[in-house]
């Protein structure tokens, strides 16, 4: 079951509701009874996996990593530290 995110735009009270995706959605608040309450948009929690998906992977296929212009230079990298 999903779990969705409403918030009250009166007294802006917010909570998590898991409920089926036929349940019809709720309007009245839990903390000040108005008919308020909504369901809010937010992020999708899914991750994507697999070849082509993670920061590591190449688009040209070749498996090389290819130095940033700094790190070539000075041979220590200044962003990662």
């Amino acid at each position: 079951m999903p779990i969705y995110a409403y918030g009250c735009t009166s007294c802006g009270a917010q909570k998590d509701v898991m409920q089926k995706m036929s349940d019809a959605p709720l309007t009245a608040c839990p903390e000040c009874g108005k008919e308020t309450f909504a369901k809010q948009v937010t992020a999708a929690g899914f991750q994507l996996k697999g070849n082509g998906y993670y920061v590591t992977d190449f688009k040209n296929g070749s498996g090389s990593k290819q130095a940033c212009p700094p790190c070539a230079s000075s041979g220590s990298c200044p962003v990662a530290g």
